[in-house]
């Protein structure tokens, strides 16, 4: 069953700050998903998930015409999924607050001139570490 971000108790936030890699799925032109593994991080206060990429890629030019992205996140049988409207931030105050955030839950990224942040306004949460 579906949830809000409200959901988001304290074992779902300790497996979000974790060391794990997720995957992002957008929507292609056509309609199917486009499934990438990613490093993700999530900001409770703004209930936003952030995916630092190269403005070329695939997975934000699906963003960028906009429609719902999702985030999973999977260990063994702990498994979180977050989804919601999916957009492009390209202004260099997003930029720098998505590597700032990726910095502090992987490691610093290499450097990378055309970076954007897939943001996605999480509005759905399922998973097996919400709080029931």
């Amino acid at each position: 069953m579906a949830r809000t971000p409200a959901a988001l108790g304290d074992a779902a936030l300790q497996f979000l700050t974790e060391y794990h890699l997720g995957t992002l799925t957008t929507l292609r032109t056509d309609g199917s998903p486009h499934v990438v593994a990613v490093g993700f991080t999530w900001d409770p206060d703004a209930a936003v998930v952030r995916v630092i990429t190269n403005a070329t890629s695939q997975k934000a030019l699906n963003a960028e015409r906009g429609g719902y992205g999702a985030v999973s996140q999977v260990e063994r049988g702990r498994w979180l999924t977050l989804e919601g409207p999916a957009r492009v931030r390209t202004d260099p105050e997003a930029v720098a607050e998505g590597v700032r955030r990726y910095t502090a839950r992987y490691r610093p990224p290499r450097p990378n001139p055309t970076r954007v942040v897939v943001e996605i306004t999480v509005e759905r949460v399922m998973g097996s570490v919400l709080d029931r």
